[in-house]
Order: C-alpha cells, then structure tokens, then sequence
C-alpha cells in the first residue's frame, strides 16, 4: 500500500537524498498512520466496553496514543522542513528530534493511569465477555500492526530518520501487546479464568518500553550524540582520495536535524605547496562532500613540513613514546622549533574520551620519556579527545 501510495501523491519518489521528497515520505507515513490506528483504537475501545475488559480498552488508548504520536510526527517533519530564517540560520531540523521526545512524555503518562485501572481490575476479578467478533477484530489488529512495522521499519532506514524508526519499534511493541490481550482473552473464554488485568499490566508493560526507547532517541541527538561510525569512514576515505591530502583529523560533526549535517575538519597538506592550488583542492573537497554525502563542510588546512629528515626523525621518536604508553593515542599537527634549551616539539596528542588519565598527567607521561631519550628535547603538547 504505502509503495502505491508514494508512487501517486510524492514527486521523484526514487530520489529519497532529496529534502522534499524525505518530508513528503514522512507526512505521508504520518497520515497512513492516522488513520490506521483510529480505526483500530475505535474498533478496540468498542469491544473493550462491550465485554469489559480493562486490556483491551488500555490496547485501545495504546493505539489512540499512536494515532497522536503519528500527528506529532507528521507535524514534526512539516516544521522540521522550514527554511532557515535569521532566528535559526540551521534550519529547523531539530524539531523533528523534539516531537519525538513529546510523544514519549505522552505514552509514559498513559501508562500510569492505565497501571491504575489494571491495578483495579487485579483486586476486583471478572471474567470479561468475549465474543468471536472480538477476538477477529484483535487478530486483525495484529495483522495491521505487523504492516505497519514492516514499513515504518523500511523507510526508516532508507531515509535514515529516528521518528520512523522509532515508529516501527512502537508498531512491533503494539502487536506484542495485542498478542498478550489476545491470548488472554482466548484463556477468559475457554478457560474462565480472570486474567484480564494482569494482561493488561503487559501492555502497560509494552507502552512504557516503547516510550522509553522513543525518549532515548530523541533526547540522543539533542544532547549532541557520536556521529555514525561509517559516515565518519566515509568522509576520511573521502578527503584522503585527493592527491595533496596527507592526513585527516579534528573531525567534528554537527547534526541539526536529519538531511541537515554540518562538519569541520583539518586538513594536513604540504607546507612547501602552492596556497592558490591547495585553496583550490580544499574548496573541491568540500563542494564533493555536500554532493556525495549530503553535508555542508568547512576545512582548516594544516601544513605539514615533508622531507625534512630532522622533523621525520622525531616524529618517529616521538610516536614510539607513545606507544609506550598506549597504543590507542595518535599525534597530529607535528612540528619542530628551536628554543634556548635546545629543540622544542609541538604536537597534539589524540586520545579516547575513556582515556584512564588526565590530560596533564598523559603530557607530562609523554614529556618525561621523550627527555628521558634526549634532555636537550622540550615539548609544547595539546591533548585532544577522540570521538572515531
């Protein structure tokens, strides 16, 4: 259905890298969404009163609150999509990020008033009323939610958005649910046993773990989370494809919302070079960047003496003084100056965030063995945290 769908109503719907068609997807997943989980919270809330069960009236909320978590989304993608104005020169990307974070609030508030009432129905048993129309009408529901994992899941990762993820997991989670209610609606019937609010605490059980996982990947991003392992991959092997590029570090990467990725890096290039034609390969790089990889780049060139036997000799120095320490910490920005005392070194030491010692402590560590080797050495060390 939602491949018909997006063949009718979204222009170029192939070209997923395309902002409007991303938004469109999303709007149009958004009101598949709407609409499925109306109908399917009605039809539950219908049947939770007629037979008088607390499990699935609360499945009939869970899918009421879907209903609401869709138009969020949908709203979400809407203002996420806004141009950039003088308030907010990035973009309003982020906003999608937000609506996912209200959604969570919302399920997690459900679930309390719904632990309530299956609370209730615990210290008061009954048998609710379960007619063959009703267990349909639950493994209907079941079926639909499947489809709707399926390609919430799909799209999802095709547009790399964690609403729509988020969304699937949510689907999976409903058919869980559903299934719960099911069985134990199937156990009330043939059986006559009162099972219905422990069932019922199951689906609380459900509603508050897809909350939580929605809580956590929206407030992820919000707070500034590591980028992607291999998008960092594929910008290093990009920049190191150009002939001229000797090194690649201080990559940081800036996310303001799907589809709106800014990043800065520093180049290592040849201090003998000519500025003109770096300037050039630089400005080349970043115009590849945004058109392979979707991202707006800004790159420092770093110049790196090459040659030089003397500044070759301690860098090599240098880096098996490190790797005495730890074979993790890398140097970068590499250079040599005289000084009354001798030979000073000036580097940046790049070490892991969960690094077990302080960044004075390691370049004082890394001081001592290089003057243990030569005391004529003097060194000026900045330490760096390595996210990649």
């Amino acid at each position: 259905m939602i491949t018909l769908l997006s063949r009718l109503f979204i222009k170029n719907h192939s070209d997923i890298k395309n902002p409007s068609v991303r938004r469109a997807y999303g709007m149009l997943c958004g009101a598949l969404g709407i609409g499925l989980n109306l109908i399917l919270s009605l039809g539950k809330f219908v049947a939770g009163v007629l037979s008088g069960s607390i499990s699935i009236t609360a499945d009939a909320f869970n899918n009421l609150l879907d209903a609401a978590s869709s138009v969020i989304t949908l709203m979400g993608f809407r203002m996420a999509g806004q141009k950039p104005d003088s308030d907010h020169p990035f973009g309003h990307g982020r906003i999608e990020y937000v609506s996912g974070f209200l959604v969570s609030v919302l399920t997690l508030l459900t679930m309390i008033e719904l632990i309530k009432s299956s609370f209730e129905k615990i210290l008061h048993p009954q048998i609710p009323a379960m007619s063959p129309l009703v267990l349909s009408l639950l493994a209907f529901s079941i079926l639909v939610k499947c489809y709707m994992y399926l390609y919430n899941r799909k799209l999802g990762k095709r547009l790399e958005s964690p609403s729509m993820g988020a969304t699937a997991v949510d689907s999976l989670s409903d058919a869980l649910a559903t299934t719960v209610v099911l069985t134990g609606a199937l156990i009330s019937r043939f059986a006559g046993l009162s099972v219905d609010g422990w069932c019922g605490l199951a689906v609380c059980f459900f509603i508050g773990y897809a909350g939580y996982e929605a809580a956590r990947d929206a407030v992820s991003p919000l707070l500034g989370q590591a980028p992607d392992r291999e998008f960092v991959k594929q910008v290093h092997d990009l920049v190191l494809s150009h002939e001229g590029i000797l090194g690649v570090h201080d990559l940081i990467v800036h996310n303001y919302g799907p589809g709106n990725i800014l990043i800065s890096l520093h180049a290592e290039v040849p201090a003998d070079g000519s500025l003109i034609t770096l300037h050039e390969l630089i400005d080349t790089i970043e115009h590849q960047l945004h058109d392979e990889l979707q991202c707006q780049a800004v790159i420092h060139m770093d110049p790196v003496l090459v040659g030089d036997e003397e500044t070759d000799r301690l860098c090599r120095l240098t880096k098996k003084c490190l790797a005495e320490i730890d074979t993790s910490l890398t140097i970068h920005d590499f250079r040599i100056a005289s000084c009354p005392e001798g030979t000073r070194l000036l580097f940046d030491v790049a070490a892991p965030y969960d690094f077990p010692m302080s960044d004075a402590d390691l370049a004082d560590i890394i001081d001592r063995k290089i003057r243990d080797r030569n005391p004529a050495l003097r060194t000026v060390i900045e330490v760096d945290k390595q996210q990649f």
